[in-house]
C-alpha cells in the first residue's frame, strides 16, 4: 500500500512582524495628527470664549483610548502568531503517525487492511458495519454490537463473506447504529497517515497524502 508524501511549508514570521509594525506606525501618525490639531485649536481659540475644560478632557481621553486600542490589537496579533506557531509545533509531532478522520475508505493490500471506525453521539445497542467493493457490491457485513458514545476503531481481517481473502484494492465502509427502535447518527471514520504539516493563512493543516489535508480539530483519534 503506497503512501503519498507531501511537502511541508514553514511559517513566515515576517508576515506578523510587518503587520504589527504597520499598525504601530498608523497609531503613532494618528496621535501626532490629533495633537497637532489640538494645539492649533488651543492657539486659535476665541479668548472671550475659550475651550471648555470638559471638551479638552474628552479629547484627551479619546486619544488615550485610541492608543490603548492600537496597543491591544498589536498584543492580540502577537498572541495569535504564538498560538499558530504552537499549533504547528504540536502538529509536527503527529508526522509518521496514523489518525482517524471522517471518511469511508478502507484499503486492502498484502493480506492486511487499514482500520475503520465510527463516531457516535449517543450509545447504541446494535451497530453494523457494511463493507463494499469498488463496484458497490457488499463483500462483508460485520455485526459489532452495542457501543458507548464516542469514537471507536476496528480492524477488518480482509476476508470476504465466504472466508476467502479480499483482493487488494480500495473498499468503502458504512456504519448503521441503533438504540432499540431509534436509528442513530453514525459517522464513519477511516485511517490516514500524517506525512507532513503546513501552515497557510495562520491555519495549520496536516498532510494526509492521498487523503488530502485536515486541521487538528478534524482529527478524531490518534493511533
Amino acid at each position: 500500500m503506497g503512501i503519498a508524501v507531501g511537502v511541508n511549508e514553514s511559517l513566515d514570521p515576517s508576515v506578523l512582524s510587518s503587520s504589527s509594525s504597520q499598525t504601530a506606525n498608523n497609531a503613532q501618525d494618528l496621535q501626532n495628527q490629533f495633537l497637532t490639531l489640538l494645539v492649533t485649536q488651543l492657539q486659535n481659540q476665541d479668548p472671550t470664549n475659550p475651550m471648555d475644560n470638559s471638551q479638552l478632557t474628552t479629547q484627551l481621553a479619546q486619544i488615550n483610548t485610541l492608543g490603548g486600542i492600537e496597543k491591544l490589537n498589536t498584543t492580540l496579533g502577537s498572541i495569535s502568531g504564538q498560538i499558530t506557531a504552537g499549533q504547528s509545533l504540536q502538529s509536527s509531532t503527529l508526522i509518521g503517525h496514523g489518525v482517524m478522520v471522517k471518511g469511508t475508505q478502507v484499503l486492502v493490500g498484502n493480506g492486511t487492511s487499514t482500520p475503520f471506525g465510527v463516531e457516535l453521539g449517543s450509545a447504541s445497542t446494535a451497530t453494523t458495519a457494511t463493507i463494499k467493493d469498488s463496484n458497490g457490491s457488499v463483500v462483508r457485513t460485520i455485526e459489532i454490537g452495542g457501543l458507548s458514545a464516542g469514537v471507536h476503531t476496528f480492524s477488518w481481517d480482509g476476508k470476504l463473506a465466504d472466508g476467502s481473502a479480499a483482493p487488494d484494492g480500495k473498499y468503502s465502509v458504512s456504519v448503521a447504529a441503533s438504540n432499540g427502535s431509534e436509528q442513530l447518527v453514525a459517522q464513519p471514520l477511516n485511517y490516514a497517515y500524517v506525512s507532513g504539516v503546513s501552515t497557510t493563512d495562520k491555519v495549520t493543516r496536516l498532510d494526509l497524502g492521498t487523503m488530502g489535508t485536515a486541521t487538528l480539530d478534524e482529527i478524531r483519534q490518534i493511533l
